[in-house]
């Protein structure tokens, strides 16, 4: 600002007294750039178009339909990662070279790992939804971070409390990857008085031989008395529920963790299994989220999906944390709005914990119901909300200042 109104070297009061004024109305017009880096093709390619369904209907939402926060108008682009980190590092350079004030994203964790350098290295925040391993909020935070997903803590700890029961033997079935792998560890880690007997890991680049796995499963459990589960963890609209018919014979039962609206059409086979959600459209009674099913019927024929809430969750974070700091996108003024901001949401209200900057937020006891027919919408049941006070959610970073 000085070059531009000094005069033959010296600074001119009466033009800086003119110009501040004339400078601050055009910062306030000027747009907010928002950048959501996403799987819109590749293995995740269907949470990722939810997460960008739900984003621009939560920033609908959150700013009535007007799309601006104190008087800027909201830009939003988006990028296609691929479920690739590679590009998607590529894509977060490219975008905050462009001008990007926030991103938004990945759908991958192991993308995820690739962007959390570049948000730190450029001093820019990203906002992750919906990739949901630890270690995002772990080991690999940085002050930059915040995350409006779930972890994978808060979706094992959830699941603990519904099945850590005395003389239950469990066995679990994940993909080989950082959301698989540290989901698994951290419901053992969740488990007081259930034993886990066997750990089952796929190769993410192949198609699961369904009968092998059955059967090492089966060995691994047999014998032991008491009730048998093999509880699933996947991601991906096609995890491997036809395991059942394996089971039934063997008195094993199968328990998971809420899914897309697809992927638990499958659930309808099996009457009566329990588990923890992240969302499930017919929970939540709030006013956002009947908006947000009401007019996802509308314009969508079907109910949002869980991913779809997300990105709604994330919108809703933006604008409270915009108006916050009355529109100005300066990353230092947005995380110290940020860091235990409170905000409503589909799910009800979620909190940004200081420390770690993940958001924290209920889960849903459900039970899946007898009365669905196949291959219809899942038909779950609300056992109840389990909230955030009963989610001992650890923090697992070390607090960093750059």
């Amino acid at each position: 600002m000085t070059s531009v109104l000094k005069r033959r070297g010296v600074l001119s009061l009466a033009a800086a007294a003119w110009a501040l004024p004339s400078l601050r109305a055009h910062a306030a017009r000027a747009p907010i750039r928002l950048a959501h880096i996403h799987s819109r093709s590749g293995p995740l390619q269907s949470y990722g178009q939810q997460t960008s369904i739900g984003l621009a209907m939560g920033l609908e939402y959150a700013t009535g339909g007007s799309l601006q926060v104190a008087g800027r108008p909201l830009v939003l682009t988006e990028a296609d990662d691929e479920g690739r980190p590679e590009r998607g590092q590529a894509l977060l350079e490219q975008a905050y070279a462009d001008g990007a004030d926030l991103a938004i994203g990945p759908t991958s964790s192991a993308v995820a790992l690739a962007l959390l350098p570049v948000a730190q290295a450029q001093r820019k925040l990203l906002l992750v939804e919906p990739a949901v391993a630890d270690i995002i909020t772990g080991e690999r935070w940085n002050r930059y971070i915040f995350r409006t997903a779930r972890n994978s803590s808060q979706d094992a700890i959830a699941n603990a409390i519904v099945l850590d029961h005395e003389g239950l033997h469990l066995a679990t079935l994940a993909q080989d990857s950082p959301f698989g792998r540290s989901g698994v560890a951290a419901f053992r880690a969740a488990l007081r008085k259930a034993e886990i007997v066997h750990e089952e890991y796929v190769d993410t680049g192949r198609v699961p031989d369904v009968g092998a796995i059955a059967q090492r499963l089966i060995e691994r459990l047999r014998g032991r008395t008491g009730r048998k589960v093999v509880w699933i963890l996947w991601a991906g609209d096609d995890p491997p529920f036809a395991l059942a018919d394996h089971f039934k014979r063997h008195g094993i039962e199968l328990a998971t963790v809420g899914n897309t609206l697809g992927a638990m059409v499958q659930f309808n086979r099996m009457p009566g299994m329990q588990g923890a959600a992240y969302y499930y459209y017919a929970f939540s009674r709030n006013t956002v989220n009947l908006w947000l099913v009401t007019q996802h019927f509308l314009r969508y024929g079907s109910p949002p999906d869980m991913f779809t809430a997300g990105g709604f969750a994330a919108a809703m974070a933006i604008v409270s944390a915009l108006r916050a700091t009355q529109g100005d996108t300066d990353p230092e003024r947005l995380v110290a709005a940020m860091e235990g901001l409170r905000f409503e949401t589909p799910k009800g209200w979620m909190q940004f914990r200081a420390e770690d900057h993940q958001a924290l937020q209920s889960m849903y006891h459900f039970r899946v119901s007898s009365g669905a027919f196949p291959g219809s919408i899942p038909d779950l049941k609300l056992v109840r909300e389990i909230p955030p006070a009963e989610i001992d959610l650890p923090i697992r970073n070390r607090r960093k200042t750059g």
